[in-house]
């Protein structure tokens, strides 16, 4: 691993088989996290978001890959071949927030159990007093009230569930946190109350966030680096900047062109998607973007696109980016 990377993600894969069938959710996806970033995963429903983020709390085993994590100890660990006693010494470091706020959590357990309750998973020996006080010290962290520890989950709305579900989060002090469309079951102005506690919470305790999202505005908010996954693939990585700015990849510049902007004087031009998503158990040969392309050539539906750095940190796989040699074109020249 390099120095500064917390997080390394190699060629992971993770297929799921039933009844013969096998449907590839994620498929080769590779890429890196500094220590302290936010890191932005964006794409339809569908695309292997979820899955991949379970992939790396290995809540899911991958079938193929490689994930290294470096701990806070300093030791650099495949965590995906850890055995079960190195996963739950390390299980504390990389926690997760879940998206659906009302089915995470357990309906029969009081704010304060459900806080508490990694405390009791961890730390055993922990005094009732000791993980009392630190769940209280954390719900008071996230603008829970102290009056609402006793009472139940069906008590509170969704943004209050939702800060339960921080909460529980950090109550390990993690240096890791996969959040899980974190904000996209909540309304909009509930939703950036969330947010900019998220961001206040990362300069606080220094956590590094794997961001999955489907909302592209909020992406651009919190994120500094944004990875574009389509039908189980990475198909673009790089810098917000990057990314928002000058999206390469034909499917990235189809979602920027969706994203509302604040302007009634202005008129963006949407980029339809013609078609259905593809069949993950029965994915179409060569790109797996080309049948819904509006650049799409015959040498597309052939040969797998190569995942070229088009520019420092910022990769595209996509025909097109390759025959234009992107590695010294003049990025003018696409405007």
């Amino acid at each position: 691993m390099e120095k500064d990377n917390i997080l390394e993600v190699k060629n992971v894969h993770k297929r799921f088989t039933s009844k013969g069938i096998t449907v590839r959710a994620v498929s080769d996806v590779s890429f890196t996290v500094k220590k302290g970033e936010t890191i932005g995963i964006v794409g339809e429903s569908g695309c292997g978001k979820t899955t991949l983020g379970r992939c790396i709390v290995r809540a899911y085993d991958a079938s193929e890959g490689e994930v290294f994590y470096r701990t806070e100890a300093g030791e650099e660990l495949d965590f995906l071949k850890a055995d079960r006693k190195k996963m739950k010494e390390i299980r504390k470091e990389i926690q997760m927030i879940f998206q659906d706020p009302y089915s995470s959590l357990d309906p029969r357990m009081t704010v304060l159990d459900i806080i508490k309750e990694p405390l009791k998973a961890n730390y055993p020996k922990m005094s009732k007093a000791e993980m009392d006080n630190k769940a209280k010290e954390m719900a008071a962290r996230v603008g829970l009230n102290p009056s609402y520890l006793m009472r139940y989950p069906h008590a509170f709305s969704g943004g209050q569930r939702q800060r339960i579900g921080i909460a529980r989060a950090l109550v390990l002090n993690p240096s890791i946190i996969v959040c899980d469309e974190a904000v996209s079951a909540l309304d909009v102005s509930i939703q950036a109350q969330v947010i900019n506690l998220l961001k206040d919470l990362q300069k606080e305790f220094k956590l590094t966030y794997l961001f999955i999202s489907h909302d592209l505005s909020v992406v651009e908010h919190i994120s500094d680096k944004v990875g574009v996954m389509y039908l189980g693939k990475m198909v673009e990585y790089g810098s917000t900047e990057q990314i928002f700015a000058h999206p390469r990849h034909p499917y990235t510049e189809a979602l920027m062109s969706a994203v509302p902007v604040a302007d009634p004087k202005y008129r963006q031009e949407r980029i339809p998607l013609k078609g259905e998503i593809p069949n993950p158990a029965n994915p179409p040969s060569g790109c797996y973007f080309h049948t819904r392309c509006q650049y799409c050539t015959e040498k597309c539906s052939e040969n797998t696109p190569e995942y070229i750095e088009v520019e420092p940190g910022h990769f595209v796989a996509c025909s097109r980016c390759d025959e234009l040699n992107l590695r010294g074109f003049d990025y003018s020249q696409l405007q």
